[in-house]
């Protein structure tokens, strides 16, 4: 009798022990593999999980959610995001859609890439794209102009079978971008970048809540001063206009005193 008592409570004890083990090693909702990546997405704006650029993520989903992903975006910079959804067997084709929203949750135009794609009955996957506009550095109050900060994600299918609605499905996003100057660019700065929150803070921790907004991204800093490269190029338009006029002047002047006109005139 004693032996069992023992024994029972030496259980007992690996039981305590091994739960708060198995509790932690649950994955939680911003779970992550072990190189880094995210494994999940949010389904909501305010849940959306943050990703770097150049960072593939990962999720795993039913048809019919909305899956959400955050990620930041400088002054010249051309974000393009990718998305790959897999599919499992269905009764028939799935219309898959890539929509991406600014700070303010205002949805951006692509300016090219396949942004809403219909997949057959028998195909494994979809692959959806959508290459933003420049992030400019400042912008009129009235316009939609990206503008440099926080930029969202939403993947959802818009048109299926109903009796496809709740399938598992896989899904991949990747966000790269491409720094454009030139013509694109855009002098000036914006004040705060577009992140969330960022309106209703206080004047009191202002710089605090800025210094945590641009560290959660791993940033240093956001660069919209005034410089950019349309300095140098309207330099170099100018040198090449003022030799264009030195080139004409000299072509025009003619080689001097007229032959018509006689010596002593």
């Amino acid at each position: 009798m004693r032996i069992t008592r023992v024994l029972g409570a030496a259980l007992l004890a690996l039981g305590l022990a091994a739960g708060p083990a198995a509790a932690d090693s649950s994955p939680s909702p911003g779970a992550s593999a072990d190189d880094g990546a995210p494994t999940r997405a949010g389904t909501s704006f305010r849940t959306a999980t943050e990703i770097e650029q150049g960072e593939r993520a990962t999720a795993d989903g039913s048809t019919g959610d909305y899956l959400y992903w955050s990620f930041p975006a400088d002054t010249g910079q051309r974000p393009t995001v990718r998305a790959t959804v897999k599919l499992p067997a269905r009764h028939g084709p799935e219309t898959w859609q890539l929509d991406v929203y600014d700070g303010l949750r205002r949805r951006q135009a692509c300016q090219y890439g396949a942004q809403s794609r219909t997949a057959g009955a028998d195909a494994g996957s979809v692959e959806l794209a959508c290459v933003l506009r420049t992030v400019r550095g400042w912008s009129e109050a009235w316009a939609n102009d990206p503008l440099p900060g926080t930029y969202y994600i939403r993947l959802t299918v818009v048109d299926l079978a109903g009796a496809d609605l709740g399938q598992p499905v896989g899904a991949e996003v990747r966000v790269g971008s491409k720094d454009i100057g030139g013509a694109a660019a855009v002098d000036g700065s914006l004040g705060k970048p577009l992140v969330p929150g960022i309106a209703v803070k206080s004047g009191e921790d202002k710089e605090d809540a800025k210094g945590a907004v641009l560290s959660s991204f791993g940033r240093d800093g956001w660069s919209s001063g005034w410089w950019s490269d349309r300095w140098v190029w309207t330099g170099i338009g100018g040198v090449l206009a003022a030799l264009a006029g030195i080139g004409g002047y000299a072509l025009t002047r003619g080689s001097g005193r007229p032959s018509r006109v006689p010596p002593g005139a």
